[in-house]
């Protein structure tokens, strides 16, 4: 039978993660088998960019969290797993998403993103999006483009009121 101390370090550990689920707002769960340290290192570091964080847990104590905050992840949990943590909506998915893509081990199973439950589809979508600077250019560049329209159609009225006199 199990001691009281190893109770109460697992239980322990399930709060850390509620704890994480609670502060986050996009949670991330991929396979990582046959990753290399050096590739996790490198991911964890990535994302440390983005004040996100990375982290294992046994997949029972990640089961209990969930159980505890009714949240269901359908076969997400089995085998080695890996769970990021983002303060941020996107970048830890658009981080996350690029290191996929290089790296052929890392799968994305499932994720929460603001209390909701998605799977690998819309995590993909989520990654698509540009970035913030990226969404602003794209604002700035449709403005621009009315203020030249705007500057060209005062000009050939100006030009029209030239011409009259």
């Amino acid at each position: 039978m199990a001691s009281a101390k190893i109770i109460q370090a697992k239980q322990n550990t399930v709060d850390e993660i509620v704890n994480k689920f609670d502060n986050s707002k996009s949670v991330i769960v991929f396979k990582y088998q046959g990753t290399t340290v050096a590739d996790i290192s490198e991911l964890r570091t990535e994302l440390r960019k983005n004040d996100s964080e990375l982290k294992i847990y046994k997949n029972t104590l990640v089961t209990r969290a969930l159980d505890s905050k009714n949240i269901k992840f359908d076969k997400a949990l089995e085998g080695a797993n890996a769970i990021v943590f983002g303060k941020e909506l996107l970048e830890p998915i658009k981080v996350l998403s690029d290191f996929a893509k290089k790296h052929d081990n890392i799968t994305i199973e499932a994720g929460i993103i603001e209390g909701s439950v998605v799977g690998v589809e819309t995590i993909n979508e989520y990654a698509s999006i540009p970035s913030m600077e990226g969404l602003l250019t794209m604002l700035a560049g449709g403005m621009i483009e009315h203020v030249k329209n705007l500057s060209i159609g005062l000009n050939l009225y100006a030009e029209k009121l030239g011409e009259e006199n």
